[in-house]
């Protein structure tokens, strides 16, 4: 007789317990013309907190890529976590597949719940919605981290053999598996060191599971990523920015890195490469990755200034430095 059992399944209620316990809600949202969007929230918008908006990548939903970051985060920032279309709970019936949609999506949610401003952070595909975000709603967003988020990318990259698969339609076959070899395939692409060996029945179940929804809606994602796509047109984005890569990265490799740093400018962007690394670098290195993201977002300019002059009042009070109050 079968067994009913899915690890997968499974996993994905641990974590929805993990983001409840960790006070996130699950909200979803009717953005109209056909598109729902769903988002774990805070329980609680807190008002002299900055935000910080979690994007996911291709692949699992939204909570298996951040799971391990939330935890560290709430205590500084009121986090959102929303799951792009097509992935997770949130779909259209609209034919766009641009990331420049689903940023607008995005921010249609942010706007139901009334936030105004915040930094975003995401990971590959979440780093090129990001990018857009910042881009088209320059005065909403303060702050931009992209993790191995090939956005300065170009079709003809393709053609110049940058990447190891050769079109955008083998990418699409591999991002979404649906057979065992095709995911261990996907595994040595995103790994520095992929898994030795994966159960085939495992492999089936998290296919079942993860990537049969939406399958040629998710294949017209990568397309629309690729094609007609121009490094001049790319529009360049003023706030600060950090890039986290990393360099044996076999998806985008780190010269996109490089292209990108170079056309935001020194002033600008920030790039941290890790050291035997690939693609999925919350995976392999995410204690590194929360790391350089905490140096970078944790600043003084990412507190409230009704925050800041309320720990500087109670410093003056108490005699104490900024430093020891702030972590009060």
């Amino acid at each position: 007789m079968a067994s009913c059992f899915s690890y997968v399944s499974s996993r994905n209620k641990c974590y929805q317990y993990s983001f409840s316990r960790a006070g996130l809600r699950s909200s979803t949202s009717d953005l109209g013309d056909g598109t729902v969007f769903h988002c774990w929230i805070p329980l609680t918008h807190i008002h002299t907190k900055p935000t910080l908006l979690l994007l996911h990548g291709i692949g699992a939903n939204a909570m298996w890529q951040w799971d391990r970051f939330i935890d560290r985060f709430i205590p500084r920032f009121n986090v959102y976590v929303p799951d792009l279309i097509f992935f997770g709970d949130s779909y259209t019936t609209r034919p766009d597949r641009s990331e420049s949609f689903q940023a607008t999506c995005v921010m249609k949610a942010m706007d139901a719940y009334g936030v105004r401003t915040m930094t975003v952070a995401g990971l590959s595909y979440g780093g090129f919605v990001a990018y857009s975000l910042a881009a088209q709603f320059k005065e909403r967003v303060d702050r931009v981290v992209l993790i191995c988020a090939g956005v300065a990318l170009e079709e003809k990259d393709s053609e110049d053999g940058m990447f190891k698969v050769k079109s955008p339609e083998e990418a699409a076959a591999v991002l979404f598996p649906q057979s065992p070899s095709m995911l261990r395939r996907l595994l040595q692409l995103s790994f520095y060191k992929p898994p030795i060996w994966i159960p085939s029945c495992f492999a089936m179940d998290y296919i079942h599971v993860m990537c049969k929804d939406y399958l040629q809606e998710r294949k017209e994602l990568v397309e629309a990523l690729h094609k007609g796509r121009r490094f001049a047109n790319l529009p360049k984005i003023t706030q600060p920015t950090l890039m986290i890569w990393g360099e044996e990265d076999q998806v985008f490799p780190v010269e996109l890195a490089h292209r990108l740093k170079r056309y935001l400018g020194e002033d600008r962007a920030q790039l941290v490469l890790l050291k035997k690394t690939g693609h999925a670098i919350n995976e392999e290195k995410p204690k590194e990755m929360y790391k350089h993201m905490k140096s970078f977002l944790c600043t003084d300019a990412m507190i409230p200034q009704n925050h800041q002059i309320n720990a500087k009042r109670l410093m003056l009070a108490n005699l104490i430095s900024p430093d020891q109050q702030i972590n009060k």
